[in-house]
């Protein structure tokens, strides 16, 4: 969950991440000067919680489950934490799970889900809706279309199956994250590309996907506008939430050029 709680002359354009968040993949922001991340695989199962201009304020350490690999963060109406660990680049776990924390009480719980007919998707990005979890899977980069499947799963403790519920084809761009504004229903994707040219040189780009007058639940069918958000150089965009009804933070994790960043993007129709 966001909300309009940090306005263009409170929150800086952009600023740096600190190196605890050099693998950033996760991004919740509670409030003015709260903001939620994590790191992907190999890294410890911590929470960061930060100010609005990215200075860590506290580390949460959950030490009872491990970080195996954890690509995106969402809130629900009561605040709590939901913790994606389902990526699978290799399209082979057999055990996905979300974690569900809440910082007021300190407690820890969890849900499982696999997919129907056995099949494995990779997944980076899904945000928390009406008491349901909506995830969007990652294609692999090897064509020009890539598709996301959009697949919802009870955000409640348990074994689940998840449901297919729609699906989206993006030419060249395979999604990264996802957030929705609890007020206006406005759904972001972040999607980026990235290859190596001549073989050696590292060349990206990414998109943020934004979703508006769609079928109740049926985000991937309402109406999409694009906003490009960056061009060739070697960016690996992970996570993002929203500010504003106009505005976004998208993160960015530490590349061979590049130092770990945020920055505020706003949306124009």
């Amino acid at each position: 969950m966001s909300v309009q709680l940090i306005g263009q002359s409170q929150s800086p354009r952009k600023f740096r991440l600190p190196n605890e968040l050099r693998e950033v993949s996760g991004l919740v922001i509670g409030s003015i000067d709260s903001l939620w991340w994590h790191n992907d695989s190999g890294n410890a199962a911590e929470l960061f919680l930060t100010n609005g201009k990215g200075e860590i304020q506290s580390t949460i350490n959950l030490s009872s489950i491990t970080n195996q690999d954890w690509e995106d963060l969402t809130q629900d109406d009561q605040g709590r934490l939901f913790i994606g660990d389902f990526g699978d680049n290799r399209r082979a776990r057999a055990q996905l799970q979300v974690y569900c924390y809440d910082p007021e009480e300190e407690k820890l719980d969890s849900l499982q889900f696999s997919y129907p007919d056995n099949l494995f998707y990779d997944v980076e990005a899904f945000f928390w809706h009406r008491d349901s979890l909506h995830l969007f899977t990652k294609s692999q980069i090897q064509r020009a279309d890539l598709t996301t499947y959009h697949f919802v799963v009870p955000a409640t403790p348990g074994q689940h199956t998840a449901e297919l519920r729609d699906s989206l084809q993006l030419r060249k761009r395979a999604v990264t994250a996802a957030a929705i504004h609890p007020e206006t229903g406005q759904v972001a994707l972040l999607a980026y590309y990235f290859k190596f040219r001549l073989g050696f040189i590292p060349y990206s780009a990414a998109n943020v996907y934004y979703f508006t007058d769609y079928p109740e639940g049926h985000f991937l069918k309402g109406k999409m506008h694009s906003r490009r958000i960056s061009l060739f150089l070697a960016t690996q965009y992970e996570s993002l939430d929203f500010l504003s009804a106009e505005r976004l933070l998208v993160a960015s994790e530490q590349t061979v050029f590049i130092k770990p960043k945020a920055k505020r993007i706003r949306w124009k129709r």
